[in-house]
């Protein structure tokens, strides 16, 4: 009775019904998808990379429920340490607590999908069940990620192309003046397009390509004991021939000085050695893992 009486109040109250996600949804695909025309175009005008920045993103309690179980313990993680970067990965889907795995498996649904394909215009996107290079990152105060441009074609399917990169940011309370922010830089280097604070339950999607420059370069200035967290999902297209595979390629900002520059092209050519050998020999990340970690303490 109250809503007849009242209709603004009623539509408003529908608006609200419409935007919570349904019964045990992790996300609100009505909300998202009664938006899709205008994210779209969004998406599309975005620079100086396709992007999108959607706030509040995963159900409420589905996002509490990953920061609770975002795991402690680094027994597991992948230990990227190495010039070019300073943060730590978990890719193993069977090693993610119950809560991250059902969020990882719901983001790699074909409804899920289906949600990406209607925000972006991308068609025929393809999740990747290994999650390589994806799943949980987290990085300590003084922790980073230089500049790059990633991997543009997956490293055991070889008509995969890289697409779309998904990240959800897991960072109650996150303040300003600790870093971490996600930069978006044009493909020539020569200024930052998007600083992306990695608020809590923000998602940014993006579109990956070889000049799709991004990273948080600056070291993390948070206090001890405190994490950037992040969960990462890419997203392919498959082609209908074998593809020529790109390496991560790091690369330096305009500022940077001749040894840093020199340091990071170092880092790059290994990494291009350790990219053919992956490629080649059917290595994955828990292998590169355990060379870092030995490199790391030494």
């Amino acid at each position: 009775m109250e809503n007849a009486a009242n209709p603004v109040a009623g539509n408003a109250n529908a608006a609200a019904k419409l935007a919570e996600p349904a019964q045990g949804e992790m996300v609100a695909y009505d909300r998202w998808l009664e938006r899709a025309p205008a994210l779209r175009a969004e998406f599309a005008g975005g620079t100086p990379t396709r992007h999108l920045v959607l706030d509040d993103f995963l159900d409420s309690a589905a996002a509490a429920r990953a920061v609770e179980s975002f795991p402690e313990a680094m027994d597991d993680w992948i230990h990227y340490l190495h010039y070019n970067e300073r943060q730590f990965g978990l890719s193993d889907l069977d090693a993610l607590p119950p809560a991250l795995r059902q969020i990882v498996e719901e983001l790699s649904s074909e409804r899920f999908v289906h949600l990406l394909e209607e925000l972006t215009g991308m068609q025929r996107l393809r999740p990747d069940s290994s999650l390589e290079g994806g799943g949980l990152h987290r990085s300590e105060r003084g922790g980073y990620l230089n500049l790059h441009a990633d991997f543009t074609v997956h490293p055991h399917r070889p008509r995969w192309r890289r697409a779309l990169n998904l990240l959800i940011y897991l960072n109650p309370d996150w303040q300003d003046d600790w870093g971490g922010h996600l930069e978006l830089w044009d493909s020539q280097l020569r200024s930052c397009g998007q600083r992306i604070s990695p608020d809590f339950n923000r998602a940014v999607l993006f579109h990956t390509h070889e000049g799709s420059y991004h990273g948080f370069p600056d070291p993390l200035r948070c206090p001890p004991g405190v994490t950037r967290k992040a969960l990462a999902l890419y997203y392919f297209t498959e082609e209908a021939a074998p593809l020529r595979p790109v390496a991560t390629r790091y690369r330096a900002r305009p500022g940077d000085g001749l040894l840093k520059r020199t340091l990071i092209l170092c880092d790059v050519l290994l990494l291009r050695v350790y990219d053919r050998a992956k490629r080649s020999l059917g290595l994955d990340d828990s292998f590169a893992n355990r060379v870092l970690r030995k490199l790391a303490g030494r």
